[in-house]
């Protein structure tokens, strides 16, 4: 099993930036591939962004360009760098390890975007 635990949400102006980090414990993180989904209220959950376990990176149209996921495997974490953040990004930002179709969740953390 995969306990994560993100961090590093909150409020943040239009234009502004925020990085999220989530911490993976129980497993070996290096053979996950991980992803990064968010819900805004009264919407789905969609998927932001994902980095396989080989570093290879996919986004959804509306944040490339201003989001960037890494990793770094000593650490067992993946981040999501969100510059130039715009009220549409509000929403509760939820990490993902999967492997072999089977996936875990973290808490999740909320993110703001409001003047």
């Amino acid at each position: 099993q995969v306990q994560l635990v993100e961090s590093g949400g909150g409020l943040v102006q239009p234009g502004g930036s925020l990085r999220l980090s989530c911490a993976a414990s129980g497993s070996i993180f290096s053979s996950y591939s991980m992803g990064w989904y968010r819900q805004a209220p009264g919407k789905q959950r969609e998927l932001v962004a994902i980095i396989t376990n080989g570093g290879r990176t996919n986004y959804r149209e509306s944040v490339k360009g201003r989001f960037t996921i890494s990793r770094d495997n000593a650490k067992n974490t993946v981040y999501l760098q969100m510059n130039s953040l715009k009220p549409e990004d509000t929403a509760v930002y939820s990490c993902n390890a999967e492997r072999y179709g089977v996936g875990y969740w973290g808490q999740g953390t909320q993110v703001t975007v409001s003047s």
